[in-house]
């Protein structure tokens, strides 16, 4: 299955944000990557260029690659409304991320990884396709026999790691949620300038 399998922190750097999650290596460097460092003078980004690096940023933080971002951009310029938005809220209805946004996994990788291994159940039924596109009402839940992992028993139950949207709801007893609506684009944390996105694949 495709995915990013390269160097996290490097591409971080290159984005200046922490984008794969908490990462100390990071934490030391947050300029980009180069022999050197901060003293290299950087000429300033065409409009072009920033516009491919936020898509870049958009693709690397939720995990997707080339092929699979521009299908999930045309369908969301198929719909009415504001089409940077609704990418987002595509992305962010990705059953992989769902899992991570509900702290049954601490990042996005782990998350794929449990719902590849078929740890995750969507209405009753085990699916192992994280680009899943949740709808309204959906139900998550671990897998019966998968919920004394240490790994998901660990995440779910550390305090530090429980995270609440208003899009979602989250039983950790039963290790259960609900994907309740598209979250609005307030909501959604993720520091992404969309609108370059869209101007750059409307060229």
């Amino acid at each position: 299955m495709a995915r990013y399998t390269g160097p996290r922190t490097k591409k971080a750097r290159t984005f200046g944000e922490p984008i794969f999650g908490p990462d100390n290596s990071f934490e030391k460097r947050k300029y980009p990557a180069g022999q050197h460092g901060l003293t290299r003078k950087r000429k300033t980004k065409s409009d072009y260029a920033l516009q491919l690096m936020e898509k870049q940023k958009a693709k690397y933080t939720y995990g997707v690659l080339e092929r699979q971002f521009r299908n999930l951009f045309d369908h969301a310029n198929r719909k009415k409304g504001v089409t940077g938005e609704i990418l987002l809220q595509f992305l962010e209805a990705r059953l992989d991320n769902t899992v991570f946004r509900l702290g049954i996994s601490p990042t996005r990788r782990g998350a794929r990884q449990l719902v590849s291994h078929k740890h995750i159940v969507v209405n009753g039924v085990v699916t192992n396709i994280p680009s899943y596109q949740l709808k309204p009402g959906d139900v998550i839940q671990v897998r019966g026999k998968s919920q004394h992992l240490d790994a998901i028993h660990n995440s779910v139950h550390a305090k530090s790691e429980i995270r609440k949207y208003g899009w979602l709801e989250f039983n950790p007893e039963k290790m259960e949620g609900k994907f309740l609506a598209y979250p609005e684009r307030e909501n959604i944390p993720e520091k992404i300038n969309e609108q370059l996105i869209v101007e750059l694949y409307s060229k």
